[in-house]
């Protein structure tokens, strides 16, 4: 899993072709089934060959034959990933997520880029999903509250949709919300918390090839309570920093308030860098519990992506802008 652009994606970590040319062709049919319209758009997305190099080996994968990272980490199975859920907009209950969310329609839907940009745009999501070529990414997921998951997503760089807004040189952050619809997602209904969910990167993150959308997982399309239809996977952030369900993204010059950071802002800062050295009065990050094991694990800092992302806080004293 360390690579620091695209094309240099270790080969123990790319999914053999035939797989994803199976998993494309589930996400194909599902899409099918939905509408015509987006059968259209989607088809021709998802049949046009990708320009990434062939890879040199298969990914690995263990004797249940779940996919393995290259530090020999084994993928959560599909259950585990879509039943054990943090989306405060369907339950507060991680294991009632998935039924909460069972109904939740995702189409039509659109994401507004407004903002700082030199050509703002409301784009439909088939034409989201025409921009770039999408990827198989398996990411360490790692959620403040000390437990995490390894996730294979099917997404694309958050970069080719900024791109192609052009952002404008004084655009430093980039502002990401939820839908906010109560009828679609019931616990809005509550004061839970302020909605719509906000969350915020800085543009240099943001950029950063490490960070995509998520258009699916385990090569189907990513289920209501994983934030279908396009949700932020930031794999060095704590898991709430992954935003759901997008709908408007507005490039602005200064640092967006968000959800957690202003109503806990003790607990959860802008960065949230994964740092097992900052802990919470309710629990340490020193550990974590991966979901399906037994026993904690140490916490890697940056969530085991340093090598790749280190250098973007250079100078910054982390456990006070954590």
């Amino acid at each position: 899993m360390l690579f620091k652009k695209p094309d240099d994606i270790k080969s123990s970590e790319i999914t053999d072709e035939n797989l994803i040319l199976n998993r494309r062709n589930i996400i194909r049919g599902a899409v099918l089934a939905a509408t015509t319209t987006a059968t259209g758009f989607l088809y021709r997305r998802l049949a046009r060959p990708s320009s990434k190099k062939p890879a040199e080996a298969s990914a690995k994968s263990n004797t249940s034959g779940r996919l393995i990272t290259a530090e020999g980490e084994a993928a959560n199975d599909y259950e585990e990933i879509t039943n054990y859920n943090n989306f405060y907009e369907f339950s507060t209950n991680k294991e009632r997520v998935a039924i909460a969310a069972s109904d939740f329609i995702t189409r039509p839907w659109t994401v507004e880029i407004s903002g700082l940009a030199h050509k703002p745009k409301t784009f439909d999501l088939e034409e989201i999903l025409k921009i770039a070529p999408l990827e198989d990414r398996v990411y360490r997921l790692r959620c403040v509250e000390a437990w995490s998951m390894v996730i294979p997503w099917l997404g694309f760089p958050l970069s080719s949709l900024l791109d192609q807004v052009q952002p404008m040189a004084d655009a430093k952050f980039v502002k990401f919300v939820t839908l906010l619809d109560p009828m679609r997602m019931p616990n809005q209904q509550g004061d839970v918390l302020p909605w719509p969910y906000v969350e915020g990167l800085r543009m240099d993150e943001a950029m950063h090839p490490l960070t995509i959308l998520a258009t699916g997982l385990y090569g189907k399309m990513l289920p209501g309570q994983n934030g279908a239809p396009l949700r932020l996977v930031v794999p060095w952030k704590y898991g709430f920093k992954s935003i759901k369900s997008i709908v408007q993204i507005i490039l602005t010059k200064d640092q967006p308030k968000t959800t957690w950071s202003e109503v806990v802002p003790e607990y959860y800062g802008f960065y949230s860098n994964v740092n097992p050295n900052v802990s919470q009065t309710r629990w340490s990050q020193a550990t974590e519990r991966r979901i399906g094991e037994f026993g904690r694990r140490d916490t890697k800092m940056f969530n085991g992506y340093g090598e790749q992302v280190a250098y973007l806080y250079k100078g910054m004293d982390l456990t006070i802008n954590y």
